[in-house]
Order: structure tokens, then C-alpha cells, then sequence
């Protein structure tokens, strides 16, 4: 029956925790210090503040295990998602591993823009375009063909020019494939840093610097 943990204050080094099956409502300002908790337990109580409750716990960088189900909170239709997004050290969420796939419809979701880049990048160059415009037009000199994946979709006009669309993708490899359609430039660069002087060098030098030797190397 326990309803306040005040009396966890001065326990930083606690590395499991077990409060379930108690009468907690909230544990804001009270378990934020335990940074080392790899495993911790708060199902069966009647936490309904999901935002405060994960705020609480976005500290823990250990934090590995975690039980929240039987609380009002685990009842918001994208609980389980806002969770993983937010508390992303946690690889077992109520008794259920946390997927891959969950984590990328997490980010998806609450990270959209993030995903737009990822999607957006391949071969090392970011596309400037949005994902909803023609990214590329071209002269067909063969019938059009189908869609090479459902992400992408062709357009063709009487005239005999082609073109495709980008769509919003389920999955990142599929924005790298539509980019490996085009032929992208590729630029690798490098310094040789056993010539670059160091801090104490450059103090004891009273000549101007030398300016550095860069290796770049482009390909299709």
C-alpha cells in the first residue's frame, strides 16, 4: 500500500526496484536520481500520467527492464510506442521484448522528421525534394514498365516522357533502392593528421601555419 516514495532519496545506487502492487499515483522528483536501475517495477498501481511518469524515468540510461501494464497510463491507445520512443535503453517493456519493428514505428511516429531524412539519404547525399514530388523526369525509349516496388509509382504522358514519385516508405531500404536508380556521386575525403601540428606546436611556431592537405576522391 505504499503511496509515496520520499524514502528513496538517498538510495542512488540501486540497480533493481520493485513497486508493484502498490497504491502510487504519481512518482514525480522521485526516482529521477536512481541512474544506475536497470530493472524496474511499477505495474498494478494507478500511475495515469504517461508523460510525467516517462519524464521521471528518461534519466536512467541503464534502464533495461520495465513494467508499467495494470495503470490507467498503459491504457492510451499509443502507450506502449510512446514509451519505446522515449525510453529507447529499454529492451523488455512489460514482460514483452521490445521489436525492431516497434522502434522504427516509434520514431516514425513521434520523430517524423527524422524519418523524412532517413528516408531521403542514400549513397551519402540527401535528396532536397520532398517525398511527394517528382524527383526525376526522363526520356522513355522502351515501353513503361510497372512499379519496381509499391513505394514508387510512374507516371507516363503521351509524349513518351516518364517520370516517378516518391511516396512516404514503411521501410528505409526502400528509399535506398529508388536512389540507387539514379546515379549518384559519391565523395570520400581525407587528412593525413600525423602532418597536422598539435596545440603545443602551433604555440612554439612563429610562422604562419601551413594550410592542410585534403584527399578527395569522387566516383559514380
Amino acid at each position: 500500500q505504499i503511496q509515496d516514495l520520499t524514502f528513496l532519496i538517498k538510495n542512488y545506487y540501486l540497480t533493481e526496484l520493485y513497486l508493484n502492487n502498490n497504491e502510487l499515483t504519481d512518482i514525480s522528483g522521485a526516482l529521477k536520481h536512481l541512474c544506475s536501475l536497470q530493472i524496474l517495477f511499477l505495474h498494478n498501481n494507478k500511475l495515469k500520467k504517461l508523460g510525467k511518469t516517462v519524464k521521471e524515468l528518461k534519466g536512467m540510461i541503464s534502464l533495461q527492464t520495465l513494467n508499467l501494464f495494470q495503470n490507467p497510463l498503459a491504457y492510451d491507445p499509443d502507450y506502449r510506442l510512446y514509451v519505446i520512443y522515449f525510453l529507447p535503453s529499454v529492451q523488455l517493456l512489460d514482460r514483452k521484448l521490445v521489436t525492431e519493428k516497434e522502434r522504427e514505428s516509434a520514431l516514425h511516429l513521434y520523430n517524423p522528421k527524422r524519418t523524412w531524412v532517413m528516408q531521403s539519404i542514400a549513397f551519402g547525399k540527401r535528396v532536397d525534394t520532398s517525398l511527394e514530388t517528382v524527383v526525376e523526369s526522363r526520356r522513355c525509349t522502351q515501353p513503361a514498365r510497372g512499379p519496381i516496388m509499391p513505394s514508387v509509382i510512374w507516371k507516363c504522358s503521351g509524349n513518351g516522357l516518364c517520370s516517378f514519385c516518391r511516396v512516404p516508405f514503411e521501410d528505409p531500404e526502400d528509399a535506398v533502392l529508388v536512389r540507387a536508380m539514379t546515379r549518384s556521386l559519391m565523395e570520400f575525403s581525407s587528412v593525413d593528421w600525423n602532418k597536422v601540428a598539435t596545440c603545443h606546436e602551433r604555440r612554439l611556431k612563429n610562422k604562419a601555419e601551413e594550410p592542410l592537405e585534403k584527399l578527395t576522391v569522387q566516383f559514380r
